[in-house]
């Protein structure tokens, strides 16, 4: 499930609203053990990812670096080329 919490720090453009909301929900997913909660837990359960998103907002702007900002096409071609070397060519 957490393959899709990706590094949002330090990219040019900065990482969106929608890209910190979809980490939230992926890791309150994972700590949750739910994709899908009950609709007795959906409240908890939006209320969490409220909170972790909140949290990495603040998180990522109170982060320096020195690094120049990465870019998501190359990030995103070393990544293919990462899973190609371990799992072979698709």
């Amino acid at each position: 499930m957490c393959r899709n919490i990706r590094v949002l720090h330090n990219f040019e453009p900065p990482a969106t609203e929608d890209e910190v909301r979809a980490a939230a929900v992926q890791y309150v997913r994972k700590v949750s053990g739910s994709a899908r909660p009950s609709a007795a837990n959906q409240e908890a359960f939006d209320a969490a990812v409220e909170a972790v998103a909140e949290a990495t907002r603040v998180l990522l702007d109170a982060l320096v670096t020195q690094a120049p900002p990465r870019d998501r096409e190359v990030e995103a071609t070393k990544a293919k080329e990462r899973s190609a070397a371990r799992f072979g060519p698709r």
